[in-house]
């Protein structure tokens, strides 16, 4: 990657201190890094404006304003010890790629939406109040190890997995834990790790989907007293309609309000897919598992696409420990470079 690129990762990577990346949504950090970003858009000559839900865009006016809007970016809050990669590299991938751009036909967009990690919170505003370009590409890191199981520096996702997540309680009844019987009690607890147990296994008898018990709290939470109650999360996802509604219904969980999944089709991704093979670079499509800023975006009916870049060493995410290779990093950036070339109608741009 450029060097300019690597200090910027580096820059937003700071703050907050560490161990790792900690800028929590709607926090001082990441109003520090939104600020950051926003000083880079006005050097880069783009206008710079701010939403009253606190997402950042820096625009350049293309040749015909009337024309739909191409736009590029991600997030850049964090979770707590999280990666240096997760949301900043999709915002500076796109600043790099619309400094080497000139005026388009169409105007360009560097948008940084806020609070993703705590359920996309900013693009849900966003399309909530009817601001939609007409095309939305993100570049973000894997979370994973397929890309480099098929030895591929770069993948096209065209579909995110749909999800719920809910809370469950389990109540029982608290008891002195030296002084009541084992027999007849009725520990929460154990309940709960019943109930956690078939979760798995209903997860499992369903190919492709996933459920995750992420918390658990206890109560009265002391270690002589019997728990007489248990929350615990449930996190449940699959990668299309029909699997989302039979876990849903084997778990018990309503489907009401559940994120669909949604498909990448369209111009987008097609611009992605030609500037992928112009390059010579295998051509791999890939579903994600995690929940992004671009399928709100298409959920809400832009033309979205999204492209994956390989995690280094066991793909680990969320994590200080979350890699990518310079070369990696450098070859999305040049893909994302000619599809919003292609996407915008740069001069001398191959037409999508």
């Amino acid at each position: 990657m450029s060097d300019r690129l690597q200090a910027r990762l580096d820059a937003v990577y700071a703050i907050g201190g560490g161990p790792g990346a900690n800028r929590i949504g709607y926090s001082p950090e990441e109003d520090e890094a939104h600020r950051l970003v926003a000083g880079w858009m006005a050097e880069l000559g783009l206008e710079v404006d701010v939403d009253p839900d606190g997402n950042l865009v820096g625009r350049r006016a293309g040749e015909d304003p009337g024309l739909a809007e191409v736009w590029a970016g991600s997030h850049l809050d964090s979770v707590p010890e999280g990666g240096r990669f997760d949301g900043p590299l999709g915002v500076l991938a796109a600043l790099e790629a619309v400094s080497r751009l000139g005026r388009c036909r169409r105007t360009l967009g560097v948008v940084v939406f806020r609070d993703e990690e705590r359920g996309c919170r900013g693009s849900r505003a966003f399309v909530a109040r009817g601001r939609l370009p007409g095309a939305f590409v993100e570049v973000h890191h894997e979370q994973g190890t397929r890309l480099t199981t098929r030895d591929a520096p770069l993948g096209i996702v065209t579909r995110i997995t749909g999800y719920k997540r809910v809370e469950r309680v389990i109540e029982g009844r608290p008891g002195h834990a030296g002084t009541t019987p084992m027999e007849g009690r009725e520990d929460a607890l154990v309940r709960a790790a019943e109930e956690i147990l078939r979760v798995r296994d209903v997860a499992l008898s369903i190919p492709g989907t996933v459920a995750t018990v992420g918390r658990i709290e206890a109560e009265p939470g002391a270690a002589n007293v019997i728990p007489g109650s248990v929350r615990f999360t449930i996190d449940a996802r699959a990668p299309d309609a029909d699997r989302l509604s039979r876990l849903l219904g084997e778990l018990g969980i309503d489907p009401s309000e559940a994120q669909a999944p949604v498909a990448f089709a369209g111009a987008s991704v097609e611009a992605l897919r030609h500037a992928v093979a112009s390059r010579g670079l295998p051509l791999v499509e890939l579903d994600s598992g995690a929940g992004h800023d671009a399928g709100v975006l298409a959920h809400a009916g832009v033309d979205a696409a999204m492209l994956f870049v390989r995690a280094g060493g066991e793909g680990v995410s969320h994590s200080p420990d979350e890699t990518c290779s310079d070369v990696d990093v450098a070859l999305a950036v040049d893909v994302l470079t000619d599809a919003l070339a292609a996407l915008a109608e740069a001069p001398g741009a191959t037409p999508r």
